[in-house]
C-alpha cells in the first residue's frame, strides 16, 4: 500500500497520475528552481513573482537552506534535486519544514543511497516524501536512462509514492505509468502542449493498468471519472475504425451488420467484464455499434455534400 502525499490539493499516490512541470505548462503541480539564480536574487522576491503566475500547487527547489523560509511562505512543497540528494544538512532542514518533499535520485546513486537520503527527511518527523526516479548516465546514450523496474521495486519496498522524470524523453510516459509511476515529472522547461499530452495519456492509461479501491465517495467518483475518460477515448477510437470499415465493406450501414460477429463481440467482452455479463453487455454493444454507424453515415453525407458543391472559377 502506497502512502498518499498531498501537494496543495493534488494527491500523489491516490490513483491519478499527475504531471509536474514548469510555470505556464498548465500541469497539475508547477515546478520551479531557485538554483538557476545562484543566490543572486532574494528567494522571497522570486517566489512572490512566481506566485502571481501560479494559482495551483507549487513545488520549489532551493539553492541552499537559506531559501527554505521563503519556500515555506510561498510554496506547497520542496523539491530536492538530484544534485542535492546527498546534502544531508539540507535534507534535515527540509524535513523540519513539515512540507511535502519530492526527492530525486542522485546521478549514479544506488537505491540504498537514495532511500538513506529519504531517511534524513523522515527522521525529522516528516513522512510526506515522494521519491523521483530520474535515471543514471550510460555510456551508450547521451541522456539519462530511467530504471522503470526500480519504480515498482521502490514503491513496494518503501510504501512511498514514486514519480518518474521523463523530461529527457516524454515518450517514456506510457511505460512509466505501466510500471506504476504515481506521477510524471517534466521539469521547468516543458511546454504546455507536452504537459497536456502527457496528462491525457496518464488519465487514459492509469485506469486500464491499475486497480483502484476507493474508500470515500469523492475517491470513488474520481476513479469513475478516470475510467470514463479511458472509456470515451476507446469509444472514439472504435467509431473511427468502424467508419473506415464502412468504406471497405461492399454493403455498409445497418444493412451490412453481421449479427454473428456482434454476438462474438459480446461474448469476448463478457470474458473481460464478468461483473456485467453477456446479457447486460448486449444492449450496450448494440448502442455503441448503432452510434458508430450513425456517425459514419453523417460523415459520409457531409463528404458527399462537400464533393457536390460547385467549384468556383478563380476571380
Amino acid at each position: 500500500m502506497v502512502r498518499e502525499v498531498r501537494i496543495g490539493d493534488v494527491r500523489i499516490g491516490a490513483g491519478a497520475v499527475p504531471v509536474l512541470a514548469g510555470v505556464g505548462s498548465g500541469a497539475a503541480v508547477v515546478v520551479t528552481s531557485l538554483r538557476r539564480l545562484h543566490g543572486a536574487r532574494p528567494a522571497v522576491e522570486e517566489l512572490r513573482r512566481t506566485r502571481q503566475c501560479v494559482t495551483g500547487p507549487l513545488l520549489v527547489e532551493p539553492f541552499s537552506a537559506a531559501d527554505l523560509p521563503a519556500i515555506a511562505a510561498h510554496a506547497d512543497g520542496v523539491l530536492v534535486g538530484a544534485a542535492w540528494m546527498q546534502d544531508f544538512q539540507l535534507l534535515r532542514a527540509v524535513g523540519r519544514l513539515r512540507m511535502p518533499v519530492l526527492l530525486q535520485r542522485g546521478v549514479g546513486a544506488t537505491p540504498d543511497e537514495w532511500l538513506a537520503a529519504a531517511d534524513y527527511v523522515t527522521a525529522e518527523g516528516n513522512t510526506d516524501v515522494v521519491l523521483c526516479e530520474g535515471g543514471t548516465r550510460s555510456g551508450s546514450v547521451d541522456h539519462m536512462v530511467v530504471d522503470l523496474r526500480l519504480v515498482r521495486e521502490t514503491r513496494a519496498r518503501t510504501g512511498m509514492p514514486v514519480v518518474v522524470d521523463v523530461s529527457n524523453d516524454p515518450e517514456l510516459a506510457s511505460a512509466a505509468v505501466a510500471a506504476g509511476a504515481d506521477g510524471l515529472f517534466l521539469g521547468e522547461l516543458a511546454d504546455e502542449v507536452t504537459a497536456a499530452r502527457l496528462t491525457e495519456r496518464a488519465t487514459v492509461l492509469a485506469p486500464l493498468l491499475r486497480e483502484e479501491e476507493p474508500t470515500t465517495l469523492a475517491d470513488g467518483r474520481a476513479a469513475i471519472d478516470r475510467a470514463d475518460a479511458a472509456l470515451a477515448t476507446l469509444l472514439e477510437q472504435r467509431a473511427r475504425v468502424a467508419a473506415e470499415i464502412q468504406r471497405i465493406k461492399p454493403v455498409g450501414g445497418r444493412a451490412g451488420r453481421d449479427m454473428a460477429r456482434e454476438r462474438a463481440i459480446v461474448a469476448a467482452m463478457a470474458r473481460r467484464a464478468p461483473r456485467l455479463g453477456a446479457d447486460r453487455l448486449a444492449p450496450v454493444v448494440q448502442a455503441v455499434i448503432l452510434a458508430g454507424l450513425d456517425a459514419a453515415d453523417d460523415e459520409q453525407r457531409a463528404e458527399r455534400a462537400q464533393a457536390e458543391q460547385p467549384t468556383q472559377a478563380p476571380g
